[in-house]
C-alpha cells in the first residue's frame, strides 16, 4: 500500500464525515439564529424609543414586545449553548 493510500484510509477512519456534517449545520443554524434574535432585540427597543419620543404610543408598544421577545429567545439560546458545553 502506498503512502499516500495508507494516509487516506486512515483519515477515513479517523473523521466521521455524518457528525462532522451534524456538527457545522447545527453550528451554522445556531449561529444564525442568536445572530437574528439579537439583532431584533436591538431593533425592538431602538424603535420602542424613538416611537415613544415621536408620541406613536401603540407602535412604542409594539416595537418593545419584540424587543422583550427578541431577547428572551438570545437569552434562551444562550442558556441551551452554555448548557450543551458544560455538560459535555
Amino acid at each position: 500500500m502506498t503512502p499516500t493510500a495508507l494516509i487516506g484510509t486512515v483519515a477515513a477512519t479517523l473523521i466521521d464525515g455524518e457528525a462532522l456534517f451534524d456538527t457545522a449545520v447545527a453550528s451554522l443554524a445556531a449561529g444564525v439564529f442568536v445572530a437574528l434574535t439579537g439583532s431584533l432585540a436591538i431593533y425592538g427597543f431602538a424603535t420602542a424609543a424613538e416611537m415613544q419620543r415621536v408620541g406613536r404610543d401603540v407602535a412604542a408598544v409594539g416595537a418593545g414586545a419584540l424587543a422583550v421577545l427578541s431577547s428572551l429567545a438570545f437569552m434562551g439560546a444562550l442558556g441551551v449553548g452554555l448548557y450543551l458545553i458544560i455538560s459535555g
